[in-house]
């Protein structure tokens, strides 16, 4: 048994150590969710301030591709491997390596003396970025008891509400001030102060742990993780730019062949030693392969909503940076409100299942609402007119969230932690990465390609209303999904006798 489990299941050892481990464990999970936050708004911080980086650094239209896409391409490659690293030397160690290579590449980035030094260094940010993040659920998962997960994911939740909307409010202000005359750089020197005091207080306060038994590192698989990975999500993310090229379709259609090369070597590696890289018999427990299909959907819908969104308030009604950065903060706060009541209040009471159904249909009714406005106003539309179908998305959104989290993670053993975490995480981006390539049918395929000024406002709103139109269909999509999820019994019970014991132990304890 590790020192975590320890820590966790045996509560009534001494009333003392079992306050300060206590305090211990709140105090990790504050710093490992200010990490999963840092990571967050690095991903969409970097598309506000694109024109002033390509304006002072004279990077190219690719060496600006890249900037974006190279971190979300190393960061998804590197997700499966890193959970897995976590499991195997611990998780507390990847975490504080993933964060010291992430607060360095930070570092590299606002230094950076030319645009390859900054393409450079934002692979390597991706990369540590994949070693850090998904040691957060993991750490999660085998240090809370199943009782107080659902706290914590209300909490993840919240921190994933703020991050998506921070990001660009956060870029376009440090973009705007422009200080000490940096122009771009401080959107990642903002990093070093949080990096560093994560890296100093993570070493005090986050118990270490890792799988019971010993485990090797699948080198081949991690080979064929990689290759299917950047086969399927490279032609997917510069597509749209490149003009769709014929090798793109062929190299997307060879994934599903690496893919299925890798379940056959890692069923064979599994029988031989007992140490895949990739535990396929997670897929055996219901929630988590319900789960992990609902979230792939949902991350295709995300993907579409907010690169589009981006586009239309910025590009179709001419708003500044801004402007735009600010009408989405009533989408943050519902999500973030919305996260935390879900799983405290509303999954003990209807039941995770329920909760989570209802999350898409608000969802859904939210874009609904926002087509109509968008409709009805026309170029004329106002932040404020937004507030009510933002607040409506952020809602469900936020229902959807953190009950969705803490159901795929509900019945995985604690020693597949690091695999689990890292297979949420990739198939989330392979989401995001397939809803930013439906980018070019659902919102360029209905504008022309020669548009005089006049027209781009007009073209901009038609096509973000079509753009609409399919998230509501994904909300629909994934609400149907969402019956082959577990019911409130086989997710639920098992948190209920956990908190009814712990209840029992620190009485006698006492």
């Amino acid at each position: 048994m590790t020192s975590t489990e320890l820590l966790v299941d045996s509560p009534a050892v001494s009333t003392e150590p079992a306050r300060t481990a206590d305090r211990r464990r709140w105090f990790a999970l504050a710093i490992v969710m200010t990490a999963a936050f840092m990571d967050l708004v690095d991903v969409t911080i970097v598309n506000v301030a694109i024109p002033s980086i390509q304006r002072d650094a004279g990077a190219s239209f690719s060496q600006i591709q890249w900037i974006t896409a190279g971190y979300a391409l190393a960061f998804a490659a590197g997700l499966i491997t890193g959970g897995r690293l976590g499991d195997i030397y611990g998780r507390k160690r990847l975490f504080l390596l993933g964060i010291g290579g992430f607060t360095l590449a930070s570092a590299l980035c606002g230094f950076a003396a030319n645009p390859e030094m900054l393409v450079a260094s934002r692979i390597l940010q991706g990369g540590m970025a994949a070693m850090m993040v998904p040691q957060v659920l993991s750490i999660v998962h085998a240090t809370f008891p199943a009782h107080e997960r659902g706290k914590v994911f209300g909490l993840f939740g919240a921190i994933v509400g703020l991050g998506a909307v921070s990001g660009p409010l956060l870029g376009a202000l440090l973009t705007e001030w422009n200080l000490f005359g940096l122009e771009w750089r401080p959107i990642f020197l903002i990093n070093l102060p949080v990096g560093i005091a994560g890296l100093i207080l993570g070493s005090r306060f986050i118990t270490e742990s890792r799988a019971p038994r010993a485990l090797k590192l699948d080198l081949v698989g991690v080979a064929l993780v990689v290759l299917g990975l950047l086969m399927l999500l490279y032609p997917l993310t510069r597509g749209e730019e490149l003009g769709w090229p014929a090798w793109g379709f062929v190299s997307m259609s060879g994934s599903i062949g690496v893919f299925w090369g890798l379940v056959a070597y890692e069923k064979k590696k599994a029988a031989r030693d007992g140490s895949p890289l990739v535990e396929l018999s997670l897929f055996k427990v219901k929630s988590f392969a319900a789960g992990i299909a609902v979230q792939t959907v949902f991350g295709v819908g995300l993907g579409i909503f907010f690169l589009v969104w981006t586009l239309y308030m910025q590009t179709g009604l001419g708003w500044s940076p801004l402007r735009a950065g600010l009408t989405g903060v009533p989408f943050s706060i519902a999500v973030s409100v919305a996260a935390g009541m879900s799983v405290q209040k509303l999954v003990p009471r209807v039941g995770g299942r329920n909760v989570l159904q209802a999350g898409a249909l608000v969802m859904a009714a939210g874009v609904l609402l926002y087509l109509w406005e968008s409709d009805r106003y026309q170029l004329a539309i106002a932040s404020w007119q937004m507030a009510l179908p933002l607040v409506v998305m952020g809602a469900g959104m936020g229902l959807i969230f953190a009950p969705l989290t803490d159901t795929i993670l509900s019945e995985v053993p604690r020693e597949y932690a690091g695999s689990a975490s890292g297979l949420i995480n990739t198939v989330q981006q392979m989401g995001n990465a397939l809803g930013l390539g439906l980018v070019s049918v659902v919102f360029f395929g209905s504008i022309g390609d020669r548009l005089t000024q006049a027209e781009v406002g007009p073209a901009f709103v038609n096509a973000f209303q079509n753009a609409l139109g399919w998230v509501a269909a994904v909300m629909g999509l994934i609400f149907l999904l969402m019956f082959a999820l577990p019911g409130r019994a086989a997710t639920e019970e098992r948190a209920a006798t956990e908190e009814r014991a712990a209840k029992g132990a620190a009485s006698d304890g006492s």
